[in-house]
């Protein structure tokens, strides 16, 4: 695969109005991926665009819509609307492409390109690649002629058509009449479709972080900055918390204690569930290598699999897909449900939870500890140059700390997809090893770097 220059793990992401940020970037990804998606066949081309609450939403969504329009791309804009949103509305409208501005859970100076497929999946390594090599091509390479421009509308109800799907995959037979739900909108693209929801399946809604300004999006709250999220269950005395991020594709849940669940313990949740329930496919979970070895002991305790993949949700759909699972994730909170979302849904993933509340009619302290988790260590060690991770010293000790751990625990360490970072994790069930393997390696590493 060829060197990228623009998209990284999870689409083009950088700080607004800087490099790759910059609204002439956002007009050749208009232009590069319009040309791409064009097939070459008479009929009207469509993309749709969503974006969440950034400031900088402003200038990149028109440059976006300038690149597309000039080679003969008609488009449709959602406004503010969930990632997830975008990918249901791509296969919906029958658009040939879709387009979410976000850059996820980062603060609101940075900002981001993602684009999805008209099946609703992100694009491959090798359409990006495709998109980038055109993207530098000159500015009027390819133009409509004028009489072939694309049209622009604004599609004012595309929230009310998610919030439609989102509670269509809610158990008919329930309702949330009687809940308390505390919601932590992050002030982003969220921040009235999860409130909305929630209401019109009978909770009683006490919502934070749902008055965007276009610089609070991810500010001291949201699935990053939990610590709000708790605070909010106990003050409303709830029965639940769910915290979303900036794009509205993850999800972190604090029980009526205030405690917080990760990804990890509500894919165990649900995917228990589901396997009792009988409609878990594939016979296990997918969640990628950073997920915790209680996770994985756990399931196979019951007869099911945890499938482990690279660290980014793309990659977990993709195994999703090839072996036919319907639940996968992150322990970070990117939930996957394929049978309702074709990418990470935290409002869908949150449904699927408050379906297994309301059914066991036990508390969420008592479903949210679904195992034990094995300690687990990270620890991110900077490089200036060259690769640390090719050097003898680092290799030999890499061996000796998978040697120590052997059986009972394990070691990874991965280069960062964004920045000159090593990371370096371990888990096992001693803690005192896993501190020492992890100090061995990381000090190895910064020798080498």
């Amino acid at each position: 695969m060829g060197e990228r220059k623009y998209f990284g793990t999870d689409g083009i992401r950088g700080r607004a109005n800087t490099k790759p940020m910059t609204a002439e970037i956002a007009l050749r990804v208009g232009l590069a991926a319009g040309k791409l998606f064009m097939s070459g066949d008479d009929r009207r081309h469509l993309v749709v665009i969503g974006k969440d609450t950034r400031l900088s939403g402003y200038m990149i969504e028109p440059a976006l819509v300038a690149g597309f329009a000039s080679v003969g791309m008609d488009v449709r804009t959602f406004g503010p609307i969930p990632t997830p949103g975008v990918a249901m509305m791509t296969r919906s409208m029958r658009a040939d492409l879709g387009v979410m501005i976000s850059a996820s859970h980062n603060d609101y100076a940075d900002n981001g390109i993602k684009l999805f497929g008209p099946d609703g999946y992100k694009l491959s390594d090798e359409i990006e690649l495709k998109i980038e090599a055109m993207m530098d091509a000159e500015l009027d390479a390819g133009l409509a002629p004028s009489n072939q421009l694309g049209r622009v509308k604004r599609i004012d109800d595309a929230p009310p058509r998610y919030i439609e799907i989102a509670k269509a995959a809610f158990p008919r037979h329930l309702s949330l009449a009687g809940l308390r739900i505390a919601v932590d909108c992050a002030n982003g693209a969220g921040y009235r479709v999860a409130p909305t929801t929630l209401f019109e399946l009978g909770a009683e809604v006490c919502a934070v972080g749902v008055s965007p300004n276009g610089t609070n999006i991810n500010a001291d709250c949201g699935s990053t900055h939990p610590e709000t999220l708790s605070a909010a269950v106990k003050q409303y005395r709830a029965d639940i918390g769910i915290a979303l991020d900036g794009d509205a594709d993850r999800l972190i849940i604090c029980d009526e204690k205030g405690q917080v669940v990760d990804g990890d313990q509500i894919m165990a949740l649900i995917g228990r569930d589901w396997a009792r329930r009988g409609v878990l496919k594939g016979g296990g979970v997918v969640a990628t290598v950073m997920s915790n070895l209680g996770l994985e002991r756990v399931l196979t305790g019951e007869g099911l699999t945890l499938e482990r993949t690279k660290v980014g949700d793309r990659y977990v759909m993709e195994r999703m897909r090839e072996g036919g699972f319907n639940l996968g994730g992150e322990q970070s909170g990117h939930l996957i449900l394929h049978d309702h979302a074709t990418t990470g849904d935290g409002l869908m993933a949150a449904l699927q939870v408050l379906a297994v509340l309301v059914e066991s009619g036990k508390p969420m302290s008592e479903l949210a500890r679904q195992f034990d988790p094995v300690p687990q260590l990270l620890q991110n060690v900077r490089f200036t140059a060259g690769k640390p991770l090719e050097d003898a010293k680092v290799k030999a000790a890499m061996a000796e700390a998978d040697a120590a751990l052997a059986g009972q625990g394990r070691l990874l360490v991965r280069p960062s997809g964004t920045e000159k970072l090593i990371r370096v994790m371990a888990e096992g069930d001693d803690e005192a090893l896993v501190k020492r393997v992890v100090a061995e390696v990381a000090a190895a590493v910064k020798a080498a770097g």
